[in-house]
């Protein structure tokens, strides 16, 4: 009670009424503001700072939103800006395009005139005209078919270029990454190019692909697999030692280059043992060529060649050096010195020559061919000399290449070469380059050797040896088989010259009873043959359509063009391969001849009034048929085999035989032609 003693009377009376006094309006919505504010103040602090990090958070989000979006504009204005440069920058390198090939077909124009009527031509191969191609290009590609069927219906000898010869004009586009080198490289291929691109799309197989194309048209030696796989595969060869596996002297590993020497001096029949320090090695002729031209030549400058002459050395000396070539033409006419088909002779090299000088052109070096490809002819010693005198006297080089040495395959033909003569006119300008593709049956192994005198020619070639050297396990594997002389001697050079000379054999008499004219020679791979009677007009043109029917019916040929015969009509046969193929090859050429024929007899028959010599060649001055490689000689000195084979050219080449059949003989003259029956009746 103590508690309470505090509280007077009064006070308690005080409380007493202010708890009967009646509440005052507004006091109880001002009494909850008071509680809920109170409330509020009491809010922890923690909801304060959320709330800011929150609204700052947002700020931050719009401004990289913000700024995202000016980065994205800044990159769209860029790329835009990239492309329009782009743009630019193309056309200008398309603008300067056009000026270079302008300049440059200008230049060619300079130096290239109308050889009509001429021996001969300097110049990019016919066929290579740019001033005239790319004209022709542009406005082909963007299909003017009116334009390409007037240029195909000219023929050729009314055109600079046969377009249709290294390109195709349809599917052309000057590419924008490309220099203007690289685009005439990329269009830089021939029919031999479509042709053999062509084959590896449909390989003949007797099992797998019966139907195939069989290749007639590149020169391999297709005879010899099995004596060239077991010898190379014997234990000498496979040996691998640490020098082999590293960087070698660019120019061939030492033990190579005297194994080279000493071999050249053997099969050359060299005076002299030939020096290892002489002789450079490269992967293959082409690459020989190609480093040769760059290095003797100037780009601009010429080498002198006769033609028909392997194709390829116009891809080698021009791609990579622009060296032009100047052709001395041959032809198949017996007039003059010449004593044989296509002979060549100093009188047409000189001509040549003097033609090329007087159009401004410098002519560096003389290409040789010894055996030639592919006539298959075999210079003899006095013709050799005589070709290196006339170098001599206008300061050229020499550049002869005797890849087929070896494959001359009948005892009647022997082979001279340069590096076997007593005494060289010029020896500082004599090269003399050789390779095993040919002569050993390997063309999958690139294998070339280059022998010169010349410090300087060595040295310099030896600088481009870095890009074409030979890796060391093949300079083994060469070096092994070249060494080996009682195994080449004995057992592979006799083989593979038997085996040459059968298919030569079979081929030639196949063509003997097609009444095809050829040149019959005895080295190489080929066969020079005549078709030129099968072209009604005589034209490239012609030429080329009965290479594609040839290709339509599964068989691949070269035709003259590749190798730039001045004359319509001439085909290179493959005969290096295996009889089943050469039997199933030759029944589809004779197939491809017959329907030939026949649409010819009926062309005729269709325009009588048409004169019988209009547009075809003139062939009954030519000796065709000849058996065997023979010195210059007078005509008086033909033999009895020659003369025949003469009269059946003679006779095959026009159509006496159409004209004098043995029925019309009968009719006109019965009595004669009873008695001859009788006489060949009792024989």
């Amino acid at each position: 009670m103590e508690v309470l003693r505090g509280f007077s009377e009064p006070n308690m009376a005080t409380s007493t009424r202010i708890q009967n006094v009646a509440p005052r309006p507004g006091f109880s919505a001002l009494h909850r503001l008071r509680k809920r504010r109170k409330g509020q103040r009491v809010k922890d602090p923690l909801d304060d700072l959320l709330l800011k990090t929150l609204t700052s958070q947002r700020a931050m989000e719009e401004r990289f939103l913000q700024m995202e979006e000016r980065r994205f504009q800044r990159d769209l204005d860029v790329e835009e800006r990239r492309m329009q440069l782009e743009q630019r920058r193309f056309e200008l390198e398309r603008e300067h395009e056009f000026r270079m090939f302008n300049v440059f077909a200008q230049m060619l124009s300079i130096l290239k005139q109308s050889h009509s009527g001429s021996s001969s031509s300097v110049a990019m191969p016919r066929g290579l005209d740019f001033s005239q191609a790319l004209s022709e290009i542009t406005g082909m590609g963007g299909g003017g078919g009116g334009d390409l069927q007037e240029m195909r219906a000219r023929p050729l000898s009314e055109r600079r270029v046969d377009m249709h010869g290294f390109c195709s004009p349809s599917d052309f586009q000057r590419s924008p990454y490309l220099s203007a080198r690289g685009n005439i490289a990329s269009i830089f291929r021939g029919s031999t190019e479509e042709g053999y691109k062509a084959y590896h799309a449909d390989k003949y197989d007797e099992d797998k692909n019966p139907n195939g194309i069989i290749n007639f048209g590149t020169s391999e030696n297709k005879l010899c697999f099995d004596l060239m796989s077991k010898r190379l595969t014997q234990t000498d060869m496979n040996l691998m030692e640490p020098p082999l596996l590293q960087y070698p002297d660019w120019t061939g590993h030492m033990f190579l280059r005297e194994e080279v020497a000493r071999f050249l001096t053997y099969y050359c029949k060299a005076p002299a043992p030939l020096k290892a320090e002489n002789v450079i090695v490269l992967n293959g002729c082409g690459s020989l060529f190609s480093a040769l031209a760059t290095v003797l030549c100037d780009p601009g400058e010429a080498v002198l060649i006769a033609t028909p002459f392997y194709g390829g050395i116009t891809q080698s000396v021009f791609l990579y050096g622009n060296v032009k070539l100047v052709y001395a033409y041959l032809d198949s006419k017996i007039t003059g010195t010449s004593t044989r088909p296509f002979q060549l002779t100093v009188e047409k090299l000189e001509k040549a020559l003097q033609n090329a000088r007087a159009e401004g052109v410098t002519v560096r070096a003389l290409i040789l061919l010894n055996p030639q490809n592919p006539l298959g002819d075999i210079y003899s010693l006095s013709e050799l000399r005589d070709y290196l005198e006339f170098a001599k006297r206008h300061e050229l080089h020499v550049i002869v290449d005797e890849i087929y040495m070896l494959s001359v395959f009948d005892d009647s033909a022997t082979f001279h070469s340069v590096l076997g003569m007593d005494r060289l006119p010029d020896p500082q300008r004599t090269h003399v380059m050789w390779g095993i593709t040919k002569d050993f049956a390997v063309s999958g192994i690139r294998f070339g050797t280059l022998y010169t005198e010349n410090q300087d020619v060595a040295n310099a070639v030896a600088s481009l040896c870095y890009f074409h050297g030979v890796c060391g396990p093949v300079q083994h594997k060469v070096a092994q088989l070249l060494r080996d002389r009682d195994w080449i001697n004995q057992v592979y050079l006799r083989a593979n010259r038997a085996r040459l000379k059968a298919a030569h054999t079979y081929v030639t008499d196949e063509l003997k009873t097609l009444g095809v004219p050829f040149l019959n020679r005895n080295a190489g791979f080929f066969v020079w043959i005549d078709f030129r009677k099968y072209l009604k007009t005589g034209t490239f043109e012609e030429e080329m359509l009965l290479w594609k029917r040839f290709l339509d019916n599964k068989v691949l040929l070269s035709c003259g063009k590749a190798f730039e015969c001045s004359e319509p009509g001439w085909f290179r046969i493959i005969f290096a391969d295996k009889t089943h193929r050469l039997q199933l090859g030759m029944q589809r050429i004779r197939k491809v001849l017959e329907e030939r024929e026949q649409e010819i007899l009926a062309e005729e028959k269709e325009q009588p009034c048409q004169s019988e010599q209009d547009g075809k060649a003139d062939s009954t001055d030519e000796v065709i048929f000849v058996s065997r490689h023979q010195e210059p000689t007078s005509a008086s000195s033909s033999n009895l085999g020659d003369l025949i084979g003469l009269l059946q050219q003679q006779m095959r080449s026009s159509d006496w035989l159409q004209k004098n059949t043995a029925e019309q003989f009968a009719q006109e003259k019965p009595e004669i032609y009873d008695v001859f029956s009788k006489l060949v009746g009792k024989q």
